[in-house]
């Protein structure tokens, strides 16, 4: 769609961050996107991070790039312009019986809460959960207790498999679970009834804005509920192949400015 055939109104922009706001080489925002969103906003566009991170984990996002709100969690936690609009958290002894399933069916990863993320105490035989941990750690956004404490709540959580894992079991345990394939033997996990698309329909109800004046701009296999669900969606230069049968425009890629490029391409700015 060229700029002189779209409409004045207000748009809403949905953002996911990693690997499309956040270079997943550089491990920067391009200062380009920085300024399309400023831009954009200034032009009266609300800007939303529609991310599976959990709210602790966008505190570096948030700092770098002012947004009208952002919606966490794969759906579970919701917040715009200050005011939380939704908040779900798994029932506590739910909660309990999941751990005990993935611990029992040789998965390990995080689980993820409103007040941060939740690890093993114990040293994991997965170095890329180990990897994960220190990410978490770095960036403060693991919580006051370890996994294995039972005083806390969790909304979702993150996991990793290995030939001595049983995935297949787990979630057939897990009916209350969506366990999105993130490739690798790696699996975000997200209560039933909740997804990106979900937190989208929230919030354009709540503004009163219609999905054809909502744009989404994502990259990876997560993203899949909210290219279904958008009527304009823009992909990635780098992109899950799951995305390409919704997608109505591909840019490039984050390095290349890729934000910046649709914005202005699609007379967003």
């Amino acid at each position: 769609m060229c700029s002189e055939m779209m409409s004045n109104r207000n748009k809403a922009l949905f953002f996911d961050i990693d690997g499309t706001l956040l270079s997943e080489k550089t491990g920067l925002v391009p200062d380009s996107a920085k300024e399309a969103i400023k831009e954009a906003r200034k032009k009266g566009h609300l800007v939303f991070i529609n991310t599976g991170r959990v709210y602790p984990h966008t505190r570096d996002i948030r700092s770098e790039i002012e947004t009208d709100g952002c919606l966490c969690g794969c759906g579970t936690y919701v917040i715009a312009e200050g005011r939380v609009l939704y908040c779900y958290q798994i029932p506590h002894e739910r909660g309990l019986q999941i751990k005990k399933d993935i611990d029992e069916c040789g998965l390990d990863g995080a689980l993820e809460g409103v007040e941060g993320c939740y690890l093993h105490r114990t040293v994991s035989r997965f170095p890329q959960v180990e990897e994960l941990k220190a990410a978490l750690r770095r960036s403060g956004t693991t919580g006051m207790y370890d996994w294995e404490d039972d005083c806390y709540d969790f909304s979702k959580f993150y996991l990793a498999s290995d030939e001595k894992s049983r995935p297949r079991e787990l979630f057939g345990r897990l009916k209350d679970i969506e366990a999105i394939d993130r490739g690798d033997g790696y699996y975000e996990c997200v209560p039933r009834g909740h997804s990106k698309a979900t937190a989208m329909d929230l919030v354009l109800k709540h503004y009163g804005i219609s999905k054809d004046d909502a744009y989404v701009f994502g990259d990876s296999s997560n993203d899949l509920s909210m290219f279904k669900y958008a009527t304009n969606c823009v992909l990635m230069g780098q992109h899950s192949d799951v995305l390409l049968p919704y997608a109505t425009f591909e840019t490039k890629d984050v390095e290349d400015d890729g934000i910046a490029y649709a914005m202005k391409e699609l007379g967003i700015i």
